[in-house]
């Protein structure tokens, strides 16, 4: 099959129309479309949304269920946060927090943050650092399923607590916030705001197609192989412990970059930011959008955060009874999230029933692995 038979494919020509679609949606409409207020909350939504594709990948594809994602999403948040506050605070300055609660003396280990292009390479090294080494610990001793999400969320929930007690350094529990720009940039600056939505769009899809060309090429076969017969992967001589560390590094690197993004969209990082709760909210976005589904976890997550939000306004307590029910209804009637939906809506037209006939078992069922 040539290059251009295998790009006209009836199923990578539907991605790339699907993904010039939403390149279109984001990039032309949306700006046009939205209100300032508006586009601001939809590039909060596309950060969040980073860490579902991240979480897709390592959950949908290699059943890593992992209840932390929150920790390498403040990782990189906090990053980005002291080189914000570093840099309004100018050369050799001090961050204001730092001369209310601290010693008026800036960390050392602060010091780095201090160079712009640092700042970015940490922003992928730190997380990647602390995910292979997590993931390498416990994958070689297979520790997996749910003493692995148990062992992610604790992760979480301490990352949380070092957080709240370390308020000369990282602002305990107000956290970091009063930014006033970003490499330069003025952050009051609508143009600014609108430059910063669509840097988190472009990076988004550049995630997605990512993670797509990884699901199709050779590790992406060997990380669903491992999901389903670990065991038998080892026996053909392949290691899944480096499988799954390379998924879960990946996944950790895409929830930094969208804490990095989402600092200077929002203004604020704190503990609240990273902890348990939110940890366990993106997975809910993915398992509700569909986590074997490639855009099953970016539309869940932006579909859900919108809902926590225009629910808030209303119900402010209430948010938090209809994410259970609404979690609970999806795995117990829709295991495969709301992507199944299309997919089954796809076998029918494939293969629909004879007349008088039942319709076949695969139709009834759908596979969790069906992607739209």
């Amino acid at each position: 099959m040539t290059v251009l038979d295998k790009l006209l494919a009836p199923g990578r020509t539907r991605t790339l129309a699907g993904f010039a679609l939403a390149a279109v949606v984001l990039l032309a409409v949306a700006p046009v479309v939205l209100s300032p207020f508006r586009l601001s909350l939809l590039a909060k939504f596309l950060c969040l949304a980073m860490v579902a594709v991240g979480i897709g990948l390592a959950w949908g594809r290699g059943g890593l269920l992992t209840l932390g994602q929150g920790v390498y999403f403040g990782l990189g948040a906090y990053v980005m946060a002291m080189h914000l506050k570093l840099a309004d605070a100018g050369p050799d300055g001090v961050p204001d927090f730092m001369l209310l609660y601290g010693t008026g003396e800036v960390p050392a280990w602060w010091e780095p943050m201090r160079s712009p292009g640092l700042t970015l390479l940490l922003v992928v090294l730190v997380p990647a650092a602390l995910a292979g080494l997590l993931g390498w610990a416990v994958f070689t001793r297979r520790v997996r399923g749910a003493y692995f999400a148990i062992l992610s969320q604790a992760l979480a929930a301490a990352f949380a607590i070092l957080l709240v007690g370390q308020q000369q350094t990282t602002g305990g529990t107000n956290g970091l916030n009063g930014f006033r720009g970003f490499f330069g940039y003025d952050l009051t600056d609508p143009a600014n705001q609108r430059m910063l939505y669509l840097l988190a769009a472009v990076v988004l899809l550049v995630m997605v197609a990512i993670v797509r060309q990884l699901t199709v090429s050779r590790f992406g076969e060997l990380l669903v192989a491992v999901r389903d017969g670990e065991d038998r992967v080892r026996f053909l001589g392949y290691d899944p412990a480096v499988v799954k560390t390379v998924a879960y590094v990946v996944a950790a690197v895409m929830a930094s970059i969208g804490g990095a993004l989402f600092v200077p969209i929002v203004g604020i990082i704190s503990p609240a930011d990273v902890g348990v709760v939110p940890s366990i909210g993106f997975l809910v976005g993915v398992a509700i959008g569909g986590r074997a589904s490639l855009l099953g976890p970016v539309l869940g997550s932006v579909a859900v955060s919108w809902a926590q939000t225009s629910i808030s306004e209303q119900f402010p307590s209430g948010w938090i009874y209809f994410q259970g029910a609404l979690f609970i209804v999806v795995v117990a009637f829709l295991p495969g999230g709301l992507a199944s939906l299309l997919g089954r809506w796809r076998r029918r037209r494939a293969d629909p029933p004879e007349p008088g006939t039942a319709p076949p078992a695969d139709a009834r069922t759908a596979p969790e692995g069906s992607t739209p």
